[in-house]
């Protein structure tokens, strides 16, 4: 039986301005340039540089007569203009912009699979060859390697191409690209990939040996049982010991060569955040530099309030361009307010993070980092913890020693046999001493790790050990083991 009844409730929910500020949080310094780029050419009511005309009211204020009519409309912050709307003016501007884009010369790397294309052009092979030979060329990632089924590509063809072909023929086409340059090109494991680059080495007694090991003897080799197969082959401690350093020189992803200038720039790190330590005092500028003044154009403000004052005369055309030009006002407006906000979040947050690792900041010292956590910042900032996580997160300081990530700076603690809490971070360190020094015929296990750090009173287990190991990504014994 269908009832009705009345319900309270107390329901969140975040407007348009905190989801851009949570969007934009969580920006570097890079990426927020390009985001405030985007904004300003979408955007046509906000304008770059220093606002010189009068003081004019706030945008909320603008047209309170005819809020009460426009209420029920719901106003899209993802309306573009169209020709017919953007004065002429700004027509001729964003042209002008368009052409200075235009003649910007952009030069890009050759790809890897333009590379492998070019190399397929040379070969005069049949139609239906060189048709399989691209379907494979397209499915090659960008570490070099073949991951996709033969079975699939064969489907492919016949599916997109309507052209029949056996899975034999793949194979064949397949050898003839795994010929192509960079050596180990198109296979399909890291076996498959060392034995190709050892096939086109000169074929000393070195090479055929190697090529016998990772051939037969594979998993061995990649577990670094080293003992068995010397045993296996009958071969010495040396022999082996060279074939080691002959197979250390292959490339095991031969298409990381590729990606040219535009993943060197994108690895290249830029600081949100300048720390200087000056005579024992500490610092703190924000990198400004991809964040320009910002204000709302001036005329789109005129503009919006020449047409509330002729409300009388107002057609349904002109209601509509009212509500598109408010909305592109209060959108600038957010958005000026959203940056300004994230730039004082920012800056409270580090100056936080340098209040609690003062040490570090003035000596360079990571023994002198103090255990943090994002609690700690928080309750000092006067922030949530979800805001100082997302400002953490992918953003750089620039020190006196060195630039690290924000993240660096947070740790867990542990207490010492003499109750002292000490940064989990101070542990890691004197592991990875440790396992660096250690003899690499015989490394340390997390057991013998686990004593040498009790010997020096911290009090951990041996799957802690193993926990931090593996967050520092090293490897376990067996696998460091040298001979």
């Amino acid at each position: 039986m269908l009832k009705q009844h009345l319900q309270q409730k107390l329901q969140q929910k975040l407007s348009p301005q905190q989801i851009q500020l949570i969007r934009l949080l969580e920006l570097p310094a890079i990426e927020l340039e390009e985001r405030i780029k985007n904004e300003l050419e979408e955007n046509p009511a906000l304008e770059e540089g220093a606002e010189v005309a009068e003081d004019f009211e706030r945008i909320e204020d603008t047209g309170e007569e005819n809020r009460s009519e426009d209420n029920d409309t719901d106003l899209s912050l993802g309306d573009y203009l169209t020709e017919d709307d953007i004065p002429d003016y700004k027509l001729r501007e964003i042209r002008e912009r368009s052409d200075r884009k235009e003649d910007i010369p952009f030069s890009a790397g050759q790809s890897l699979n333009e590379y492998l294309l070019q190399q397929l052009g040379l070969r005069e092979l049949p139609e239906k060859e060189m048709l399989i030979a691209e379907y494979i060329i397209g499915n090659i990632e960008d570490d070099g390697y073949l991951r996709r089924d033969l079975h699939a590509i064969a489907d492919d063809v016949a599916f997109q191409a309507g052209e029949e072909v056996s899975i034999q023929e793949i194979k064949q086409t397949l050898k003839l690209i795994q010929d192509f340059d960079p050596p180990g090109i198109a296979a399909r494991n890291l076996k498959e990939c060392l034995l190709i680059q050892l096939e086109k080495r000169e074929p000393t007694v070195v090479v055929e040996l190697a090529t016998r090991i990772i051939r037969n003897y594979f998993e061995e080799f990649s577990r670094k049982h080293y003992d068995k197969i010397i045993r296996s082959l009958s071969i010495s401690e040396a022999e082996l010991k060279q074939v080691i350093q002959e197979i250390t020189t292959l490339n095991p992803k031969p298409g990381s060569s590729w990606g040219g200038a535009m993943e060197t720039a994108l690895s290249q790190v830029t600081p949100d955040f300048l720390v200087e330590a000056i005579n024992g005092e500490l610092y703190l500028t924000m990198n400004n530099r991809g964040v320009p003044e910002m204000h709302v154009n001036p005329e789109y403000r005129e503009m919006l309030q020449s047409y509330t004052t002729n409300k009388s005369s107002q057609t349904t055309d002109m209601k509509d361009a009212v509500q598109f030009v408010k909305q592109k006002l209060d959108s600038a407006q957010w958005f000026i307010d959203a940056i300004r906000q994230r730039q004082e979040t920012l800056q409270r947050t580090m100056e936080t993070i340098i209040l609690l690792q003062r040490d570090f900041f003035l000596t360079g010292e990571e023994a002198s980092l103090r255990p943090m956590i994002l609690k700690d910042v928080a309750e000092k900032a006067g922030y949530d913890i979800s805001t100082i996580s997302r400002v953490s997160n992918s953003k750089y300081v620039q020190t006196n020693f060195g630039i690290y990530p924000l993240k660096y700076f947070f740790s867990e603690s542990m207490a010492t046999e003499s109750d002292e809490e000490v940064s989990t971070r101070e542990v890691k360190k004197i592991m990875k001493d440790h396992i660096e020094g250690e003899d690499k015929r015989k490394p340390l296990t997390d057991e013998k790790l686990a004593n040498i750090l009790k010997s020096k009173g911290y009090m951990i287990a041996r799957r802690t050990v193993a926990k931090y190991r593996e967050q520092m990504d090293i490897p376990v014994a067996r696998l460091r083991k040298e001979i």
